[in-house]
């Protein structure tokens, strides 16, 4: 019977939600989406210092199903991304199927019954023919390895676990790491802190950004002409797209010289000198900010780019032999994006672990299924992060859902991808990866694992994705 399959979706972020509302559509009933957290959202549940926002334009990071005329701004900060999330839960009848507070420890394939059965909340056993992850990966923070940082006697978060209950006013405050999140709330503490230090261990490039508001009369013709939504969308997608191979090098150059231009704002050399990158643009996760040069202008704030030999209880010291006195350190040092589904206790077919499987980097065919563990399909998987992550989810949750009407069609119990052909196609996807010239210039490990696989990053266009999954080869799998 068409829809009578009970699935068990983890993470309640946007790939969770897309999930649901497509499960909806089709008439999928037995459902449930399970989330560690409190509420929805995922990463915009998670991150909510100030300043976060999305790198993506608005238009551009909402579901196609979900336009939104009432984005206040070209890039959206995070309240506005999570009241959005927050309101496609309850348009598309999506929170009956949430279990919030209940997070998965682990998976276990059963090849008997060919069903998972999933270990929930205090020790639950909860059996679904299906998952769906929508781990993503953003999932857990990363701190550094620095001597003496759990003897701190003062104040430590991570920009991911913002502790809203510390007052910064007047705080000396160290911030650890000059990545995406420093980009965004360094600029927004500022005025509020007494002395900031920022702990900067490569320059990024940061490009400026067309971020003002959207005028008035913009909004009202957005709300009156649903095709006036769509076009911008579309503009959007047709500026991002080309850029995502790096490949242009005449491209890359007009973004070094925007980023340098963006850099002549900072008033001290030095300081300008040592916030020049010197890496290719797009060796790492490309930043855009107004914001973030100017706030070295500021007498409170220092750029530190010694490296830190050890943390005291009250201070940072750096290589130099110099202290700096803190009593606030917040830890802007990302996360650990190259688990994926290993975050989880996850077992497939004859009692192999996924950790064993993946001994050399996590994989999977088109980022969604990973071979030796049926009925396990993966949203933001291994090799799926490049432009808007909310239309590759689109992609890959419409390429679940035909694999779903092919098994409901046939009566098939179970499907799992052939290992020749995952091995072949990531053969073919490492080869193209190392085929993109800036990502091979050593300045990151944000994409690689130890064994030299580059496991998150996609290397061609959103359009080449979308053409690759739009209609399954089911030759490439084998069922049951």
């Amino acid at each position: 019977m068409r829809g009578a399959r009970r699935i068990a979706i983890i993470g309640a972020g946007p790939g969770g939600i897309c999930t649901g509302v497509r499960l909806l559509e089709a008439g999928y009933r037995d459902f449930v989406i399970f989330e560690q957290a409190e509420g929805i959202g995922g990463t915009w549940w998670h991150n909510r210092y100030p300043g976060a926002e999305c790198d993506i334009k608005s238009h551009l990071y909402s579901f196609s199903f979900a336009p939104n005329p009432e984005w206040s701004q070209r890039y959206a900060r995070q309240p506005e991304i999570k009241a959005y999330l927050e309101d496609c839960v309850q348009r598309f009848g999506l929170e009956p199927h949430l279990r919030l507070a209940t997070p998965v420890h682990a998976a276990r394939w059963d090849d008997d019954e060919s069903l998972w059965r999933l270990t929930v909340g205090d020790g639950e056993i909860v059996e679904a023919e299906f998952v769906v992850s929508a781990l993503g990966m953003f999932g857990a923070p990363v701190a550094p390895d620095i001597p003496g940082l759990d003897r701190f006697t003062g104040t430590v978060f991570h920009s991911a676990q913002w502790d809203d209950t510390h007052d910064l006013a007047g705080a000396s405050v160290a911030v650890i790491g000059s990545a995406a999140s420093a980009v965004q709330f360094v600029p927004e503490i500022a005025p509020t802190v007494g002395q900031l230090s920022l702990y900067q261990r490569s320059a990024n490039w940061v490009l400026p950004k067309e971020d003002d508001p959207y005028r008035p009369e913009e909004l009202d013709a957005f709300r009156a002409d649903a095709d006036a939504l769509t076009a911008s969308r579309d503009a959007i997608f047709a500026a991002v797209d080309p850029n995502l191979t790096f490949s242009d090098r005449s491209r890359r150059g007009l973004a070094e010289a925007a980023g340098l231009q963006n850099i002549e704002v900072v008033e001290d050399p030095e300081v300008r000198r040592k916030l020049t990158p010197n890496m290719p643009f797009g060796c790492k996760r490309p930043l855009a900010s107004n914001l973030y040069y100017p706030t070295f202008n500021r007498p409170n704030v220092e750029l530190v780019t010694d490296a830190i030999a050890e943390i005291t209880e009250d201070a940072v010291i750096t290589v130099d032999g110099r202290a700096r006195k803190v009593d606030t350190i917040i830890l802007a040092t990302g996360f650990a994006t190259t688990k994926f589904l290993g975050a989880l206790d996850v077992v497939g077919r004859e009692e192999q672990p996924i950790d064993d499987a993946w001994a050399d980097g996590p994989q999977a065919y088109l980022g969604i299924t990973t071979a030796g563990f049926p009925n396990l399909f993966m949203l933001y998987g291994p090799n799926t992060n490049n432009g808007s992550i909310i239309f590759m989810i689109e992609c890959q949750v419409d390429y679940v859902m035909q694999l779903l009407r092919h098994l409901d069609d046939h009566e098939l119990a179970w499907i799992d991808v052939k290992r020749e052909v995952m091995d072949e196609y990531n053969d073919r996807l490492q080869h193209d990866l190392a085929g993109v010239e800036v990502w091979q210039a050593g300045c990151s490990t944000y994409y690689r694992v130890p064994s030299g696989r580059i496991v998150t990053q996609w290397p061609d266009s959103m359009s080449e994705y979308r053409a690759r999954t739009q209609h399954p080869d089911l030759d490439a799998f084998e069922t049951a």
